[in-house]
Order: structure tokens, then sequence, then C-alpha cells
């Protein structure tokens, strides 16, 4: 009997596919790596099981980083396993080419790169035939749930109907190979050129990525801030007192960008304004209309990851994996790859089920909202909801008929986004009453703009009601809820004051706006349905664009702080070269928007592989020869001039392309010949960086730094005097630490220690540019070293007394250091040093700020336990010799002592053990968050749940009532 082979992308799907087919197909056998029944043969890859590669004649092993070699382009492309899945390829294959198996069902996701996963492992398994001749169907999934994936296979797709999505696939990663390998290889040989091995990763959809961040922080860095003045008026009417601000009713726009109705440009004329209004009455005229405000469109994935970015701070790289979690684990949401924010038109029936399941599903704040869906007919068909023109091969994310259960609280999070937005947009407009108030006193105009919500709509789904939404009332012109002018009344003008502002640079990006700046290309669009026209044209896809970003990280081209992006000096040094060189395929958006676009098209069938696939070998060609031909001693480019002077010759300093030289007393000459290297050992320093060193003649410990070898390590870099060539040069200092693993013995006998290692117990001593336990070296009592406790005595650049060491290994934390420098952003941050059990390492503690906010982490903050490995690394490279004065001693914050322990009802809802009074209301607060108990029309009211209930004593209570209510749950233990 013959037998269809379904091959899914991860083994859950595969699972999910076999319990979904059970009931009408019969039980499946499980086997070591398929399942199998009488018609069915279902296994799964792990993701990407294959990658492409140059065939054997064309592969370049010696000598690729040079130009002798490039370009690299290739007539065809070989294809080779990956490496750490090869078994699950070969289990795979030996399925898909059995002889029952007459023909497969590509279940992969349903997209561009699970349609290339499928057939990349089909041509694989083939062999030199390029494929196995078996007949291919396509199984296209939305949705997850099991009702979902029988109906997908009673719809199965032909493989003639998923050619286009094969061909554009197949392109995609075939112009990535072929502008990634070819880029990176010449811009490396370009700047490897002096000596060294310097590298330098480009990509046809990274690169372009990065130019608008660096073209953005070029904007902010020359930006230069003017002052202007506002004029705001306080006006007593009868009924009470409005506020107002100044405006020029004459005024056009120009092309000055920072020119605005409502600014001044002189505190003499701001001045006297205010001075010739102050008491003076004023002339009334008000127009009032109503206005709605309809909800956001559906979410598509690029949306729902600037949404989750700005309301938690995810970035986009989690906001894929919850949704993908969503879909794939919980059955929750539909498929999150997408780029559609709208619904098919036969999807009413099952957004009206939808929204039955969430009348029903017991999440307290969603279900008032979805029974009054229900009850009013909202779900009806709409063209701004329901419309087959505005989805592709997928839809808006939604979440399914399944109610998910076992959620986490990051998961929660995500999945009331989704739904809120789901409801919201059935739900009616927000209606608005708006009043323009112009106050006109001595020939000077003051506006004042109030808004009132009348109906709250789709608002009241995230708890804003007519009572208490007021926006943006704080300006002082807008927001207001306006008192009444009497017709002919002339409130006074009560005061006028002048306030003084200045300009502000654009902002940087965060990933929020970074994935919009991705969509449109570059282009600045902030309506929502003209982004969605330029979708087809933006840079990478809705499910590339988070690996993108994280890419641009892990080289270091852009840096994480808090949620801005930030370029470094790498990202501008490429740059750089890029239009130094006038390789503006690889700089400008809009320009791999394009080759996006031909591929969407190649995708509908409306342009051929072959001529998609000549114009990147005719760009990667180009690319090459101008690197390779570029004759000029440097690249032009916007470089600075430090403030230090040469060591050498008092000179002024400045950079190149490739280095800091000195360029002679008056700055124009080629110097004395001192001059140091930008880049040292591939890691480039930020202006900042080279001023410190320049000045101090010594920087770090610093990170980055890679071998030829291309091991990572760590080091300071000085500026030393080199005698035998009458000048300064750049070095690498790597402390001490030399001896220490050197296998000489140890002989600690004439030191005290400073206490007893955290890992074995032994004493800890002083030890070249650390402290380490007596047994992590070699010494007379044990030549062979059992543990590997070692702290450095300088981390980040702040020195860490023995008397700190000694209180760390006493009571397992130091006090508040107040000087570590992270390496990341250069900035001085303060924290403990506490003995991290579970890593088995030293690392950060972050002093608790008193903030109903939680407190912006620093980039070192945000390295948790990984960075107390980069600590040690560094502090293990610090020279003991180098070792700054004592840094200045701050108490640390004495904890709230755990007094208290709760009775068997609160404990219920908090856990047992002894507790602080202040922690027990944080642990019921955040009990409450993650149950949603806060009554959606009052947040500041808390309802019961069955665990609650007792502690309560009633069905909901004020939240200031709350911490008088767990007092009396509390029983006092004496002083811990």
């Amino acid at each position: 009997m013959t037998k269809t082979l379904v091959i899914a992308e991860k083994p859950s799907v595969a699972q999910d596919i076999v319990r979904a087919l059970t009931p009408a197909y019969g039980k499946f056998d499980k086997h070591e790596d398929h399942f199998e029944n009488e018609q069915f043969v279902v296994t799964s890859a792990v993701g990407h099981l294959v990658e492409i590669q140059a065939p054997e004649e064309f592969d370049v092993k010696r000598g690729k980083w040079s130009f002798a070699n490039l370009p690299v382009i290739p007539p065809r492309f070989d294809l080779k396993p990956v490496d750490k899945t090869k078994s699950r390829l070969n289990a795979v294959v030996k399925q898909a080419k059995r002889k029952d198996v007459t023909q497969l069902i590509n279940a992969c996701d349903a997209g561009r790169e699970g349609e290339l996963i499928f057939r990349l492992i089909e041509q694989y398994a083939g062999g030199a035939k390029g494929g196995l001749g078996k007949p291919i169907q396509r199984l296209w999934l939305q949705s997850m749930t099991p009702q979902a994936i029988r109906e997908g296979f009673e719809k199965l797709r032909s493989e003639q109907q998923m050619q286009g999505l094969a061909d554009a696939a197949r392109s995609r990663s075939e112009a990535d190979w072929l502008v990634g390998i070819n880029g990176t290889r010449a811009m490396t040989a370009f700047n490897s050129r002096d000596g060294g091995f310097f590298l330098t990763t480009v990509g046809r959809v990274q690169t372009p990525t990065l130019s608008l961040v660096v073209d953005r922080e070029d904007k902010i860095r020359k930006f230069v801030s003017r002052d202007y003045w506002e004029v705001h008026g306080t006006f007593d009417a009868q009924a009470g007192q409005y506020l107002g601000k100044w405006f020029n009713p004459q005024w056009k726009k120009t092309e000055d960008a920072e020119a605005k109705a409502d600014r001044v440009w002189s505190a003499a004329e701001a001045q006297a304004i205010a001075a010739a209004v102050k008491g003076k009455p004023a002339t009334v005229t008000e127009e009032s209309k109503p206005t709605t405000q309809a909800s956001p469109l559906l979410f598509d994935l690029t949306s729902l990851q600037r949404e989750a970015n700005g309301k938690f701070g995810f970035s986009a790289k989690t906001t894929l994996a919850l949704a993908q979690s969503l879909y794939e684990r919980h059955k929750a949401l539909t498929y999150p790859r997408t780029d559609s924010r709208a619904l098919p038109e036969d999807y009413v029936p099952v957004a009206k089920q939808t929204f039955e399941m969430l009348a029903a599903s017991g999440m307290r704040h969603l279900e008032p909202f979805a029974q009054q869906a229900i009850g009013a007919g909202y779900v009806r068909p709409s063209k701004r909801i329901f419309d087959n023109s505005k989805v592709s091969d997928h839809f808006a994310i939604i979440p399914t008929t399944q109610a998910p259960s076992g959620l986490s609280e990051a998961e929660q999070k995500l999945y009331d986004l989704v739904v809120r937005r789901f409801m919201a947009v059935f739900f009616p407009s927000a209606e608005y009453q708006v009043t323009t108030r112009i106050s006109k006193v001595e020939q000077h105009s003051f506006k004042t703009e109030g808004k009132v919500l009348v109906k709250p709509g789709w608002l009241a789904i995230y708890g804003k009601e007519a009572a208490n939404e007021v926006e943006d009332a704080k300006e002082g012109d807008k927001g207001q809820p306006l008192v009444a002018v009497q017709p002919g009344e002339q409130p006074r003008t009560s005061d006028a004051q002048p306030k003084g502002l200045k300009t502000k640079p654009p902002a940087r990006y965060s990933e929020a706006t970074l994935l919009g700046a991705m969509e449109s290309a570059g282009k600045q669009i902030d309506d929502e349905e003209l982004r969605s026209a330029m979708q087809e044209k933006g840079l990478g896809t809705p499910a590339t664009r988070a690996a993108i970003i994280e890419g641009l990280l892990t080289e270091k081209y852009m840096l994480r702080e808090g949620r801005e992006l930030i370029p470094t000096a790498k990202a501008f040094q490429l740059m750089t070269l890029l239009r130094g060189l006038e390789v503006d395929e690889l700089c400008r958006a809009d320009l791999t928007g394009e080759w996006e676009y031909k591929l969407s098209q190649m995708e509908k069938g409306a342009l051929s592989r072959a001529a998609f696939m000549q114009e990147i070998a005719a760009m990667t060609e180009r690319m090459v020869k101008k690197a390779k031909e570029y004759d000029r001693d440097t690249i032009p480019g916007d470089y600075a001039t430090l403030a230090t002077p040469c060591p050498n010759c008092g000179g002024i300093v400045k950079e190149n392309y490739r280095r800091y030289a000195c360029t002679g007393v008056h700055g124009t000459s080629e110097g004395c010949g001192f001059s140091f290297t930008k880049s040292p050992a591939g890691r480039t320093f930020e202006t900042a960086e080279a001023e410190q060193l320049l000045r101090d003649r010594r920087i770090g410990p610093l990170e980055g730094f890679r071998s030829k070898a291309g091991w990572p390590f760590v080091a300071e870099v000085g500026i030393v005097r080199d005698e035998e060539a009458g000048n300064f040069k750049l070095e690498f200092d790597f402390g001490d630490d030399k001896d220490e693993e050197s296998g000489e013995i140890v002989d600690f006998s004439h030191q005290h220690s400073l206490g007893a290692c955290p890992k074995c117990g032994a004493p800890v001593f002083e030890h070249g540019a650390n402290y380490v336990c007596a047994k992590a070296v070699p010494t007379p009592q044990q030549a062979v070293p059992s543990c590997d406790f070692k702290s450095g005595q300088i981390i980040l650049q702040q020195p860490i007394e023995r008397e700190q060491m000694g209180k760390l290994l006493a009571t397992g934390k130091t006090d508040l250091l107040e000087k570590f420098v992270s390496n990341r952003t250069r900035r001085a941050f303060k924290a403990f040093l506490v003995w991290d059990k579970d890593a088995g390492k030293v690392n950060f503690e972050f002093e608790q700020r008193e903030s109903k906010y939680p407190a912006r982490k620093t980039a070192a903050a945000k390295t948790g336990a990984a960075g107390a490995a980069r600590t040690s690394a560094a502090a293990k490279k610090a020279p003991a010799a180098k070792k700054a004065p004592a840094a200045k001693k701050t108490a640390a914050r004495k904890p709230a002592a755990a007094n208290y322990r709760p009775d068997a009802a609160l404990a219920a809802v908090i856990g047992d053990g002894a507790v602080a009074r202040t922690e027990v209301v944080k642990k019921v607060w955040d009990y409450v968050k993650a149950h949603n108990l806060q009554d959606p029309k009052d947040k500041r009211v808390i309802v019961a749940d069955a665990k609650l209930l007792p502690v309560f004593g009633k069905d909901r209570i004020n939240m200031f009532e709350l911490t008088g209510i767990v007092g009396q749950h509390l029983h006092s233990q004496g002083e811990a």
C-alpha cells in the first residue's frame, strides 16, 4: 500500500498534525523519528537542515579574503547539510526515499522560509537528479487548531501553485549569499590591506537597515539646538480659569523645519508679548465640533512588534518568539509571520465564534466587552476588516477560537494585546467633542483646545471612559475640559509668562520605530493606509526583520541602550567606506526595498527568477570592482579632530579612514609620523575612547578584540614610547596574569586570607590582578588546581579593594560601588557585587529605586549572569600595578526585615515563608496583575477570585484598602 510523507518544520507541529489527523485517518504508531499509520508518514525538520554553498570547483579555500579570488559568482549552487542537524536530515531523507512513499506534502511554515526548507530537503534527497521526482502538495495553515489542520488537508495546494513562492525563496537565499559573501570578503580585504585582519560583514538587507540608523545618529550629532520661547496665558472667566498659548494666526510653513506658529525666537519679543497682554481683557471666539476616532487596524507582525516594543519594551525577536509560541504551542493565535492587516471576506462567522469563545473564556477583564459585541451585533461585514484584496497568503494576526491556558506572563501580555486589538476593530469609533477657543488680547492671539471624550466606543476596551479621558492637558492649550465663557464676556488675562525652551534633535531609533522605517524602506510615513501600500517595498519581510536587527547587534554595529538603538564607530566606518566607494546599492534603503518588491512580484509569477538573479550578479560584480580598483590613500568622510595633542610633537591629531594620525602643529601637514590604528585586532575605537587613550595613554580593559586565529580576547590598550623608532606606538597590555597559568607553584604563606572561597571553602588570597582561591592555582599543598574561583581586583575600571572582597566573601555582597564603566556605552554606573550561587560566579546587583516605573537598565545591567563572565574576563586582564585610587564607599541599603509570616489564606496567594510587610503588598499586586483582576472600568478596584476572597472577605476592594487588609493576615515572628 502506498503512503504520503508529511514533512513539518518542527517536531511540535508534526505532533499537532498527528493529533488532528488521528480522528479522521486512524491511530498513528510512534517511531524514533516519525509517526506512521496506513495512509501517512509524518516527520519533521528542526528549521533549516540544508544550506546552499558554492560548488567544490568554485569554492575558494585559501586566499578567500583577498581580491584575487573575487567576485565569486557560481553558475549554480550545491547543498550541504547543516552540521548540528545532520542526523535529523538523514532521518527525513530516509523516509522520503522509501519505495512505498509515493507522494510528499510540504507542511513547513506557510511562508517563504518554510517553502525553502522543504524544497532544499527534497532536492538534497534526490541527489544528482535535483529532486526525488515524487508528486508534491502544500499544506497551508493559518491556525494550528485541530479543526484548521483538518481543513488544511482538505484544501492542499498544488506544486504549480507554489512555484512562484519557491522561486522567490531560492532567489532570496542565493542573492543574500552572493551579496553577503562577496561584499564581506571585498570589504574585509579592503580594510585588511595594511595588515591585520578586520572582518567587515555586509548584507543585502542588514547594511541598508544599518544605514538608516547611522543617518539618524549623524543628524543627531550635527544638530545645533536653538533657543525659542512660548508665551502661556492664564485667563479668568466667570466660570473659572483656563489656559492658552500664544500663536501667530498669519504664520505660514517655511523651509525652516523648526519654525512653528507658537514659537518666538527672541526672549525680548516673548517678554514684550507677555507684558502687553497681562491684566488686559480678552475677546473670545470659539468653534466646537464633534470628531470620531476609529480603532487601529488589526495587527500584522511588524505592527505587533512595534506595539509590543512601545508598550512592554519587548524586542522584535522576543515578540516573534512569543507570537510563534502562542500560535504553535498554545494554538491561541493565528499564523504570526504575516504582512496583512485584514481578514478574508468569508471569515465573519469565524470572527463571531471567536467572540463567543472570549465571552466564555474566564478572562474577566475582556468578557464584558465580548458579550457587548455579541449582544449589539458588532461583528458584521466591513471592508475595513474583511477584504480579500488586502489579504496575501496570510491574514491578520487574531485570536483563534481556542481559549489558551498556562500562558507565561509575557505570553499573556502579548495575547491580551492581540485580543484587545481584535475586539476594538469591531467596536464603534470613539466620539469626542473638540472645542477650539481663540482669546484675542491687544492684537495677540492665544489658542486653547478642549477635547472631551463623549462616547468611549472601542477605547472602553483599553479602560478609557468619558468621565476621566482627557489627553495632553498638561500642554496648556489642548486636551482641557474647558470652562464656559458667556457670550460677550471678556475674561481677564491674569497672568502671561514666557517659557524658554530648546529645539530638540530627532529621536534615536527604537526597535518599534526602526521596524516602521524598515517597513517603508526608510520613508517617513505616519499614515497607516499609506504605510500598508509601501509594505511590499520594505526592507526584509515581517518574518526576517527581527533577525536582521539582532544580527546588527551581534556584529556590534549597534548597541541597545534601554529602548534606543545606537550605531557604533564600526557602523560609521562601514558607511564611510561604502559611500566613499560609491556602492550605493548597499547603503540605500529604497533600492533594497525595490529588490524586496521584485521578490514579492516573483511570488505572484509576475517576474522571472533569471532576471532578478542577473541583476543581483551585476550588482555584486560592480561592488567588488569598486573596492578592488579604489586607489586613493584614504576614503573621503566626516572625520573627527581629537582635543589631546600628539604625545611626540604636540601637533594636532586627526582621524582618517584607517588611523588617528599627527598632522603637525597647524593640522595641515604629515606631522611627525605618530599614529595609531582605529581598529586594533578588529575592534573599532569610539571617538571618545580614542580621546581617552591619547589623553591618559591607557584605556581598558576592553572587550571585543580578536586574534589572528579568530579568538576573542580582552585587554588594556596603551600608548607607549618606542625608543627604537623614536616615537610612540599602540600596545596591548594583558596585565601580569601570565604566571597564573604557567604551572609554577604559588606560595601564599606570607599572605593573610581575605575569607573563605564561596565555591569550596578554601582561603582566598590576592594573586596577580585577581583575588583567587588557594585551590585555583598550583600550591605546595596542591599541585593540581581543583577550584576555579577568581575575581578581578579591577572590574570595568572599578577598583575592588581588599575590604570589599572580604565583605563579599563574608556576606555574599559588597557595598554599593559607584565607578563601574560600561564597555558598551562608556557610561558610569553603580552596582553591588554579589556571589551568584546559581551562576557560580561574581555578578552585578543593581540598587532598588523608589519609583513606580521600572528602572532604566544600563547596558551593563542587561548582561545579567552572562555579564559576570565578561566581568571575570575583564578583571582577569586588569593589571594590579595600575590600581586606581580606592572608590568612595557607600553604605548598602538595608533590606526590609522579613519579620512576618502569612496565615493560611494569604499564603495560598503569596506562598509560605517569612516576609516583610512591603514585600507582601507587592506580591499580592503581582498576583492581581498576573490574573487580570483589576476592574476594567476602574483600575483602582480589585475583583477577588477564589483565592483572594478569603483574604478580602468580600468580592471587591479599593486598592487603598489593600495594605490594611493584608496586615490582618500577617503574624509577627520577631526580628529575623
